[in-house]
């Protein structure tokens, strides 16, 4: 039984984005200032982003054109293909029908792309030399050295340090295309220097990461900062995923019942899920969604729903998430994309609407489906999506179980060739279970913000 592919023509390329915010049943929480705790304006982002990701973030319009010139990059490698895991669907003999939606044939090799060649466009047509940015497992940080060099400008990547010294060949892929990559929390800048004060050992964190990121680009008026996860403009450029993933369903004669992605600030997963998302609240085509965390780092399972600084350095403005606190760092295990002390505001909001269903999942286990499914599938998965493999294997026995046929659809969000030493530790014996530290947590979500 092989595995079976469906394709789009590179003119079936979405022409718009889709924006959940047209369609949720209550309006998010405002974000905001972190001084006067009042809700920010358009102002108040000009130093760090351009003004039109600042009016995409803030926007309420259901479909926003995307520019000619991103689609035109995005041509080279969208649509990327859909397949169904026949392969995958007899080596566990369920009764399930699984697809996943393939995002490792970008240059990059991940979803990242989708949103850094818009970023860089925006930035690029505002006058931007520069661009500054955070990276975990350098997936984020490789797609924006990418972006960058198709409109020369230059990038530079603070790289969280546990994966600068994990994952060489993902710093060597940013220095290909012209980036600078800094190992974080480094000397470069006062939350850097703070932090390597109180802890001259410290493994890093995305929240220090960005605090470098921000500090970096408010110094500089030919610089801005460019996120690759958790705000509403990052999740919207992803939404092509999604897009696609709907026609190419309707070719194989098919809707997904369940929905699945992994989970660090949120990209990935809301790309995929929240076009079938909107189609249920518009038209009330219901879909389950899951989303899956990593069990040391579980902001949605474990976090508060609070307001939060999205750095460790108190630099950005407040947004309600679930959140570990801005203080925590996370252990250092291998799904560094997944290494995020809070997660998206929108992907919070359904969560705590009911609509989302978290789950956390131990890295072994991860990693264990991850290869059940390589062995299946011919592709080695990027370590973060390792998490959606897992629950796609998990529902897909339960229906084995209870003897139903449901249609599973999870987020393959990009391939983990980059990432063979986690691959390489795992089958040694050198991979191991890293809890996270409750008593850490709790000191973090101590220290949230007040809001009234």
């Amino acid at each position: 039984m092989a595995t079976i592919k469906y394709l789009l023509d590179e003119s079936d390329t979405p022409k718009f984005w889709y924006n959940i915010a047209a369609d949720l049943p209550q309006p998010p929480p405002p974000v905001l200032h972190p001084g006067t705790g009042q809700p920010i304006g358009p102002g108040d982002l000009a130093p760090l982003f351009p003004m039109n990701i600042i009016l995409q973030e803030v926007s309420a319009e259901r479909y926003i054109e995307i520019p000619e010139p991103v689609r035109d990059i995005l041509r080279q490698w969208r649509p990327s293909p859909l397949f169904r895991a026949r392969r995958l669907e007899k080596a566990l003999d369920t009764p399930a029908k699984i697809y996943y939606k393939y995002e490792g044939v970008s240059p990059a090799g991940s979803h990242k792309p989708n949103t850094a060649v818009a970023q860089a466009f925006y930035s690029k047509d505002e006058g931007v030399k520069r661009i500054t940015t955070e990276t975990g497992a350098g997936q984020w940080g490789s797609a924006l050295a990418l972006a960058g060099s198709y409109f020369g400008l230059e990038i530079e990547v603070y790289m969280v340090r546990v994966s600068f010294d994990q994952k060489p060949y993902r710093r060597a892929f940013m220095e290909s295309f012209g980036a600078r990559c800094v190992a974080s929390p480094s000397e470069k800048t006062n939350s850097g220097r703070k932090i390597l004060e109180e802890n001259p050992d410290s493994t890093g964190s995305l929240g220090i990461s960005i605090s470098e990121a921000v500090e970096t680009a408010a110094q500089r008026e030919d610089t801005k900062y460019a996120l690759g996860s958790v705000l509403n403009h990052v999740l919207l450029h992803q939404t092509v995923v999604g897009q696609e993933a709907m026609k190419q369903l309707e070719i194989a004669g098919d809707y997904p019942d369940l929905v699945i992605g992994c989970t660090g600030g949120g990209s990935n997963f809301s790309g995929l899920a929240f076009p079938f998302l909107g189609e249920q609240f518009r038209n009330g085509k219901e879909v389950e969604v899951i989303a899956v965390e990593p069990a040391n780092c579980p902001s949605l399972t474990k976090g508060k729903y609070a307001y939060d600084f999205g750095d460790s350095a108190y630099l950005t403005p407040l947004v309600k998430m679930h959140t570990l606190g801005s203080q925590f760092v996370p252990p250092g295990f291998h799904a560094g994309g997944l290494r995020y002390h809070g997660m998206s505001p929108l992907v919070s909001l359904l969560a705590d609407l009911g609509f989302i269903q978290p789950r956390a999942y131990p890295q072994l286990h991860c990693f264990d489906a991850g290869i059940q499914f390589a062995r299946s599938e011919g592709i080695i998965p990027a370590p973060e999506a390792n998490h959606a493999v897992a629950a796609a294997i998990e529902e897909a026995n339960r229906c084995k179980e209870e003897g139903i046929e449901r249609t599973i659809l999870f987020n393959l969000c990009g391939h983990g060739y980059f990432d063979m030493q986690a691959y390489t530790d795992y089958f040694s014996g050198n991979m191991y279970e890293q809890e996270y530290s409750e008593e850490e947590v709790a000191m973090a979500l101590a220290g949230l913000p007040s809001v009234a």
